[in-house]
């Protein structure tokens, strides 16, 4: 809820369709797929006991087969990474299964199988609204991994210099990964301001009849 995107910003997308090479004992496609994504984060609960709950991506593999029938081959989940920099995960993928024999022949022979009608019941469905989740009953298994390349970015508003603003900022800072090299920067900022209004001080001190005769000389 804390987060909000552009509104050109596409949240979904397809792939192309892949051939797969056997690599070992996997079969492993290729997708070189990609895509970009921002997110704008809105600081709302100010107390220091929250934290920001990151964007997750939800994922979802199909198959076609020579005959032009799709099957649902695993759903899938990550949490977008929270420091910036080059993340390579692997998540692995499950998919919903029927009980008997013939679900599996049908799926065969046939093609389709059974589907998540809200791709968020991956992780916490949209719609759940209670403290426990119960999964008892619903039947899956394993079925293979997508490895993802993520390229991530963190960029923060101008820092103001009235101190109680200035620490919640540095709090959100905080909160958000407590990165050093934000820390570095937010220093070097905050000793130019300080160098900056001790040399404003420094020349309003200064006799004006001075002032003018340097100015005039330059």
């Amino acid at each position: 809820s804390e987060w909000s995107s552009p509104a050109f910003q596409q949240l979904s997308g397809v792939t192309q369709t892949c051939a797969t090479k056997t690599v070992g004992w996997d079969n492993v496609a290729y997708f070189c797929y990609p895509f970009t994504l921002e997110m704008f984060f809105t600081q709302g609960d100010e107390s220091e006991d929250s934290l920001p709950q990151w964007p997750v991506l939800y994922f979802e593999v199909l198959s076609l087969d020579f005959w032009q029938r799709y099957r649902v081959e695993g759903y899938g989940s990550l949490v977008l990474p929270a420091s910036p920099g080059l993340h390579m995960l692997t998540i692995p993928t499950w998919r919903p299964v029927e009980l008997g024999t013939v679900a599996e022949l049908r799926r065969f022979f046939i093609g389709g199988s059974p589907e998540l009608e809200d791709i968020t019941y991956v992780r916490i469905p949209s719609t759940f609204k209670g403290e426990r989740l119960s999964r008892f009953g619903f039947r899956t298994e394993t079925t293979g991994s997508v490895t993802f390349r993520l390229y991530c970015l963190q960029q923060s508003k101008a820092f103001l210099e009235t101190s109680a603003l200035r620490q919640r900022m540095q709090s959100v800072l905080d909160r958000l990964g407590g990165f050093s090299q934000q820390s570095s920067v937010y220093n070097v900022l905050e000793a130019f301001q300080r160098a900056r209004r001790r040399m404003q001080e420094a020349r309003e001190s200064l006799p004006q009849d001075l002032i003018s005769t340097s100015a005039s000389t330059v």
